[in-house]
């Protein structure tokens, strides 16, 4: 009972702080591709930039279920500010709290959870995409320093972050053990952000290339030991596709809870249209989706929170979410026939946001593939 009463507790604080903070500037934020860093700097003060950071490092301490009714309470009203307090928690600063040492902790740890630093994670590259072994960003060690060489593609605050863990090749291509993870400040000389994306949906969640040319790290800056990143880097995607998967519930549970109260304000042919079956139907089958796909999320949640195995589960819980989110906010358009196409209501960005949700940190045909490896065994 106190679990439940405390999680609504932080319910209400994140739904308090998104309809003053964040619903007001939604639209003028997407038209503008205007990523609004301050916001971000308000969520530290609130507490929850490190939601899953223990408190003796600045955090909440709180557990996975708490951190996915927060994204989804955000995602609600916008997807694109859900994707980046995402991307920060689970990758950035998550890769740090799960391998870094107790000094690299105390140097990062707290100045994520506090917001006064953003997180970036960078992984994919324009030629490798899901082939992550082929990467060509290689950091070579020279004396007590790393020389980093290459571009990463698609990085979640390649322009504003302000620690941004890298993985590096630092051995033999297509070979896990040839994969290292570094963390590289912002400031660093030769570490650039370079081409801004100009995305479909997603667009206030800024997403640049990240640049190295001759960047040198000090040593100390390798989480856990050389050749271990492209493993710490799996592990880590294992709690982002949780997040995920809590982005596209909030996203879906946007989009159903704007279509009922359409469908209930909108009559044609003398009644309401939520009287009809065919929007009905359409209605019920959003809602039993959003709920099977809260199963599976809570699931994932759960094995998460007890140190234990969850690969297929979380890989489950991303890739029904996501889908679950583009069918019921392309259903939510539908139902709001030609204003659900005009930029006068919310639905459009909800169609627009959704896909996302089914090609970062993983494709669905990715999900698929972990799915179908862990079954067989």
């Amino acid at each position: 009972m106190q679990e439940a009463e405390n999680r609504e507790l932080v319910c209400q604080m994140v739904r308090d702080f998104v309809v003053k903070n964040i619903r007001p500037h939604v639209m003028e934020w997407d038209e503008a591709q205007y990523f609004p860093v301050d916001t971000f700097k308000a969520m530290g003060q609130l507490g929850i930039m490190g939601t899953l950071v223990p408190e003796e490092y600045g955090g909440a301490g709180l557990g996975y279920h708490e951190y996915v009714d927060i994204i989804v309470e955000i995602a609600k009203v916008c997807g694109a500010i859900g994707l980046s307090f995402a991307a920060h928690n689970s990758l950035c600063t998550g890769h740090i709290m799960a391998f870094g040492n107790e000094a690299q902790k105390q140097r990062w740890l707290r100045k994520l959870a506090a917001g006064e630093g953003l997180g970036a994670w960078a992984l994919t590259e324009a030629n490798t995409g899901s082939d992550a072994l082929r990467m060509r960003t290689t950091a070579v060690l020279d004396g007590d320093e790393y020389v980093i060489n290459g571009t990463k593609n698609w990085i979640t605050h390649g322009q504003s972050g302000d620690i941004a863990v890298v993985m590096v090749r630092t051995g033999e291509k297509d070979r896990a053990r040839g994969v290292s993870a570094l963390v590289v400040e912002r400031g660093t000389p030769g570490f650039t952000a370079g081409k801004k994306e100009n995305k479909l949906g997603m667009r206030a969640s800024e997403t640049t290339e990240l640049v190295f040319d001759n960047c040198r790290v000090p040593r100390e800056n390798l989480l856990g030991v050389e050749g271990e990143g492209f493993k710490q880097a799996m592990k880590v995607l294992d709690g982002g596709r949780i997040s995920i998967a809590a982005l596209a519930l909030g996203i879906a549970k946007g989009a159903l809870e704007a279509s009922i109260k359409y469908a209930k304000e909108r009559h044609q042919f003398g009644q309401p249209i939520a009287n009809f079956q065919g929007i009905s139907f359409k209605l019920a089958d959003m809602a039993t989706e959003i709920e099977a796909a809260e199963l599976l999320i809570r699931k994932a949640c759960e094995l998460k929170n007890q140190d234990k195995e969850v690969a297929k589960n979380s890989a489950m819980a991303k890739y029904y979410a996501s889908e679950v989110a583009v069918r019921c906010a392309t259903e939510a358009v539908q139902i709001f026939g030609g204003y659900g196409y005009t930029k006068d209501f919310p639905v459009e960005k909800y169609y627009r946001d959704a896909k996302l949700c089914t090609i970062g940190e993983g494709t669905s045909e990715i999900q698929k593939l972990v799915i179908a490896r862990e079954v067989l065994k």
